[in-house]
């Protein structure tokens, strides 16, 4: 079970439809960077990797985490073997003795390289802050990985090899127009938060970022919408850090403001928390939550 999983059971988007009136939203923005490609998932997922790198540079105290992406040779092996993994923190129940064959090994080096390759190309752009190719192939390339992890199986992945001229188009197009005041921490940044050991209510969660207040789920998609599961998604976050925090957030930090970052628009979408959120109601609400969220 993953958060997004968790918040589309019937009865749990019944009770948050209950509790929290979807916000109005009628903005209407420029599609700045269309689609290239068609592997849309896939985009989103490396676009999340390269605005965190941007980030990072942007904001040299933003607080990292390990890549979920280098959970991947654990997973691979463990969905091989059907042992269960949980998802986003690589948490694991039991991991076997492995032996494996040659197939096995030739995946677990170009795994490993795939990493490694990443991990120089993001240390030369802190230094240079030249986003060039080597850098968006990694990006790609960890996407996979991803979401190899995320989903524990090997059914929907591309190919490892495979990063098309279209996909490195495409996430050009996206890091061109991204505005650099509105991701300009104060005084916090925290790249791919996780919310301590309520993380494992859901299976593992892990948001998209935080910078100051405010936590910012990213959309990289042509639709300028805000349907009703994004912001179950951001309510789902926040009732998350209620009960167990963020690693990495100074605790005089309140996280104050959702948002909703269109990637394709360059559009940041901000939702106050006081908003939508009625604190006396909302203790009531979260006892429900996490005891939901254990069954």
């Amino acid at each position: 079970m993953s958060l997004t999983s968790f918040v589309a059971n019937k009865d749990v988007r019944e009770r948050f439809k209950q509790e929290f009136p979807s916000p109005k939203f009628s903005v209407q923005k420029l599609l700045l960077a269309p689609p290239s490609t068609k592997h849309y998932s896939l985009m989103g997922t490396a676009f999340d990797y390269l605005l965190r790198f941007y980030l990072k540079r942007l904001n040299p105290q933003a607080v990292e985490s390990r890549w979920v992406a280098e959970n991947a040779v654990t997973v691979l092996f463990m969905y091989k073997d059907g042992f269960a993994i949980h998802a986003g923190t690589g948490e694991v129940d039991f991991v076997p003795e492995l032996k494996p064959n040659k197939a096995d090994l030739e995946m677990f080096h170009k795994i490993n390289d795939i990493l490694s390759e990443a991990k120089k190309a993001y240390q030369l752009y802190l230094k240079t802050g030249e986003i060039i190719k080597p850098l968006l192939t990694s990006a790609m390339l960890l996407a996979n990985l991803d979401i190899i992890c995320r989903t524990g199986s090997l059914e929907d992945y591309v190919e490892l090899d495979t990063v098309s001229d279209e996909d490195i188009k495409d996430l050009t197009n996206l890091i061109k127009i991204v505005t650099p005041k509105l991701f300009k921490a104060k005084k916090v940044c925290v790249l791919n938060p996780t919310f301590g050991e309520a993380s494992k209510l859901v299976g593992g969660a892990d948001a998209d970022l935080i910078i100051d207040d405010t936590l910012i789920d990213i959309k990289t998609t042509k639709k300028l919408e805000l349907p009703r599961k994004y912001f179950d998604q951001l309510i789902g976050y926040y009732c998350l850090y209620r009960i167990g925090g963020i690693n990495g957030l100074p605790e005089d930090c309140e996280i104050k403001n959702f948002a909703v970052y269109f990637s394709r628009h360059a559009y940041l979408h901000l939702i106050p928390v006081k908003d939508c959120i009625g604190q006396v109601n909302f203790q009531k609400f979260l006892k429900w939550f996490e005891e939901r969220a254990r069954k």
